[in-house]
């Protein structure tokens, strides 16, 4: 029995992608090869790894297990192959990053071309979710994730910090007014995202001492999308530094009630599977994140601690 390469890729994509259609697809090839493919690979094995429905296929219990093996051999295949680029002097191959929105507008894209300009052999892949995901099944090297992490089964390394802010636009505050204390939020229009619900917790304290439980008035899913209706004169948000220092700093938006905010960091880490070994590739731009977001070009340099120069846990990559 001699699996190939091509047989445990072919497996492993029809997985992910739920359907024989959709793995096809990604691979790029007819949907007859990949059952061929697939065909052959339970052949050899003698055994049935999926059961086909009309409508789905399941993982039989064999199938469930050689998957969690086949993950594995890929990934060292893919390290071995990224640690022989590396000694050549060079890494290449593709590097799937996911992030939010935001911070893939106003922290990633702007500092990719230097990281393109190190190593352009790598082919970045840059996907945007507004929440958490699964990074195996959506096939994520590495994910970029702002707050508390809870999921045990991710490796993590802190980049930085960032601070919140309340902001309006000049315009707003001129036709509703400014807000005096907390307790003036009640009369004005705020923006708040329609999930999850914790990032509608604004860190105020009304004037005997108590934090404020702030209820908005206006939802959206994406920070980007409550920076522009902030922008556009439609209300009062709460939002990163990152996101809108440029703003402040060019009379875009205003800071409101800063005296009442009580301003508590969210911490920034760059995350991937711990079932995975760390490839050169992931490694390279952590550590090209955690120096360039040090940059002062970068709007809230200030808030990223000093310790993120060091990538602990990632083995050293070649600039």
């Amino acid at each position: 029995m001699k699996l190939t390469l091509e047989e445990v890729t072919v497996f492993l994509t029809v997985v992910d992608m739920g359907s024989l259609t959709a793995a096809a697809e990604h691979l790029g090839q007819p949907v007859s090869t990949t059952s061929r493919l697939l065909a052959r690979l339970e052949e050899k094995l003698q055994t049935t790894l999926l059961r086909r429905t009309t409508r789905r296929l399941d993982l039989t219990d064999e199938g469930c297990n050689f998957a969690q093996d086949a993950r594995q051999i890929l990934e060292s295949v893919r390290v071995a192959e990224d640690r022989l680029m590396a000694r050549r002097g060079r890494l290449a191959g593709p590097l799937h990053i996911d992030a939010a929105s935001p911070f893939m507008l106003h922290v990633l894209v702007p500092l990719l071309p230097g990281y393109r300009a190190l190593h352009p052999g790598v082919d970045l892949v840059l996907n945007s979710n507004e929440g958490f995901i699964d990074l195996l099944e959506r096939r994520v090297d590495l994910a970029i994730r702002i707050g508390e992490l809870k999921d045990s089964t991710l490796h993590s390394r802190l980049l930085g910090q960032v601070r919140n802010r309340l902001v309006a636009s000049p315009d707003y505050l001129a036709r509703r007014g400014t807000p005096a204390n907390a307790e003036a939020l009640r009369a004005h229009e705020l923006l708040g995202f329609s999930q999850p619900e914790v990032l509608n917790l604004w860190p105020l304290q009304h004037a005997d001492g108590r934090a404020a439980r702030v209820q908005p008035t206006l939802l959206a899913s994406s920070g980007e999308t409550l920076r522009q209706m902030a922008i556009a004169g439609m209300g009062i948000t709460y939002l990163g530094d990152f996101m809108i220092a440029r703003d402040i700093a060019q009379g875009r938006l205003v800071e409101v009630l800063p005296q009442a905010t009580l301003h508590k960091p969210r911490p920034v880490h760059a995350v991937y599977h711990q079932q995975s070994a760390v490839s050169v590739r992931i490694a390279s731009m952590v550590a090209y994140l955690a120096e360039a977001m040090r940059a002062p070009e970068a709007g809230w340099a200030a808030y990223v601690p000093p310790a993120a120069s060091k990538i602990a846990g990632l083995m050293e990559a070649p600039r």
